[in-house]
């Protein structure tokens, strides 16, 4: 088992892979540096290895992919996740890794939002969609972090192993962040500098469609681990909608003349009440599995803690 482990997703970086690995050596000169290659066709990989890295690849195209083949085939005490573009400095690495080793925190994020992110980044609309996402995210899930997109993280190797990876893409930082909040894990904030990107290296992001995948997960992960809040705001919206039907075409007219003149309004509104309530109901039945999954979980950490306290002492 590796003490620190740096892992460094890429795809086409090779304009800035080879000094972001030789940066985290000097750094963290005991950890092991690893880059896996997502499908660069531009030697990304050679330049990695020749700068000191271990590289391995995965050919599944996508940041998600990408770090689900890395947690499962790299064990180490402290993990240091960060992009391979040189937007991230490698200065605060040793403070986050100690976060993990000595303070025991599950995750800690390096947050760029609290200092140069919105100064150094020059495409508008992901400063609005960073404000956004992090927003939604604390709100719906009652939290204080500080930056739910950022590409630099540290990780404890309980997190790692019991993350289940479901993206395929760069929602994945969202997912890590409320699956974190969720199993009520260890979260720290580490404020980090940030420097946009070097002349002719080129954003894989896409503001639009990337954009729209954050915010499908977002939605999707309410759903699956808080339900009863999703399915209640559901039935309430359902309820509203019904209400601002029946009332004026049924409701008042009926109390005026004592006869139903439109039934087709009052079925469609009948079966929209049955949407709602079946709608609360499902969130009560989802939030109690939801309640033993989260036993099963603690117990998954349990049997995890026992594995590492015998690898220690082999």
């Amino acid at each position: 088992m590796d003490e620190i482990a740096v892992l460094i997703p890429c795809y086409n970086e090779s304009q800035t892979i080879g000094k972001v690995v030789k940066d985290f050596r000097r750094v963290l000169p005991e950890a092991v540096i690893y880059v896996y290659d997502n499908c660069s066709t531009d030697h990304t990989d050679e330049i990695a290895r020749n700068a000191g890295a271990v590289v391995r690849y995965e050919n599944k195209q996508g940041k998600g992919n990408v770090i689900r083949r890395m947690f499962r085939e790299i064990d180490a005490k402290c993990y240091i996740m960060v992009d391979g573009d040189d937007t991230y400095p490698a200065e605060n690495a040793r403070e986050m890794a100690d976060l993990v080793l000595k303070k025991q925190r599950d995750m800690v994020v390096g947050d760029r939002l609290s200092s140069t992110y919105f100064t150094e980044n020059k495409r508008r609309f992901h400063n609005t969609g960073n404000r956004m996402v992090r927003s939604w995210i604390n709100r719906l899930f009652q939290n204080d972090i500080r930056d739910v997109m950022t590409g630099y993280r540290a990780f404890s190797y309980l997190f790692v192993k019991s993350f289940p990876v479901l993206s395929q893409g760069f929602e994945i930082e969202t997912e890590m962040t409320i699956h974190a909040v969720d199993k009520n894990m260890d979260i720290d904030n580490v404020i980090i500098g940030y420097r946009d990107r070097p002349e002719g290296s080129t954003s894989k992001l896409n503001t639009i469609s990337d954009g729209i995948a954050v915010l499908r997960t977002i939605v999707k992960l309410w759903k699956n681990y808080r339900p009863m809040h999703f399915f209640t705001v559901l039935a309430v919206l359902l309820i509203l909608i019904d209400a601002a039907v029946f009332v004026p075409a049924v409701l008042v007219p009926f109390f005026a003349t004592g006869m139903v003149a439109k039934f087709p309004t009052l079925i469609v509104c009948g079966f929209m009440m049955m949407a709602a309530l079946m709608a609360f109901f499902n969130g009560m039945v989802l939030d109690e599995i939801i309640k033993i999954e989260k036993r099963e979980f603690e117990f998954r950490l349990q049997v995890l803690e026992q594995g590492i306290c015998e690898m220690e002492e082999n």
